[in-house]
């Protein structure tokens, strides 16, 4: 299904056949949802490089552990804010290991994109993008278009030669061409970006 992506984008977009050619094969790889909301959550309004630093040593806290709901409740909130997170995202956090069952619960592969999006945004804490990163680190969700993503616009802006940041109906308009794979593209335009570490796809961005 990848190489079909790759094919198709790099038929209907020059600029993506160049990042195509230059990056190879896309890795993009199902992670646990846990993991994936937990790093969305920490990622929130961070730079890239922030939001891998934090992201990793929140990690650390469960040394040999498994990242768990029930591990995260044991962390204390003081431990959470030594490395470098909010009393905001502690509170997501921990709402979101309280309530993981009930999300763990949802039939995410019977349902559509709005359906998954509308359904996690009920819950404290995550909002539209982090429901987008669940979709396509979690689910790899082929045709998910991050708008608001900062990097992604950052992207945009030096492949396509813009002027200025794009827009959200920018980004659509450039997008409208790798449907139905627009995840795919999204992931070598991420890759794109100067000194981007090449684990950070592995990682939700801002």
């Amino acid at each position: 299904m990848l190489i079909n992506a790759q094919q198709h984008l790099a038929h209907a977009d020059s600029v993506l056949a160049k990042l195509i050619q230059k990056y190879g094969n896309c890795k993009l790889c199902p992670r646990l949802a846990y993991d994936v909301l937990c790093d969305a959550i920490i990622s929130q309004q961070l730079s890239l490089k922030a939001a891998i630093t934090i992201s990793s040593r929140f990690k650390a806290l469960f040394k040999d552990r498994k990242l768990t709901p029930s591990q995260t409740l044991c962390i204390s909130d003081e431990q959470l804010r030594m490395i470098g997170l909010s009393r905001a995202k502690i509170d997501y956090l921990k709402n979101l290991a309280r309530n993981f069952k009930h999300i763990s619960d949802i039939s995410f592969q019977e349902m559509t994109d709005e359906e998954i999006i509308y359904q996690l945004t009920l819950f404290k804490g995550i909002g539209v993008w982090t429901a987008q990163m669940f979709l396509i680190f979690s689910l790899n969700r082929l045709d998910v278009l991050p708008t608001c993503d900062l990097s992604l616009r950052k992207a945009i802006l030096k492949q396509y030669k813009l002027n200025n940041l794009p827009s959200r109906v920018d980004i659509e308009r450039i997008a409208q061409k790798w449907r139905p794979y627009r995840t795919i593209a999204v992931w070598y335009l991420w890759r794109s970006i100067d000194n981007f570490p090449s684990e950070a796809t592995e990682y939700a961005l801002s």
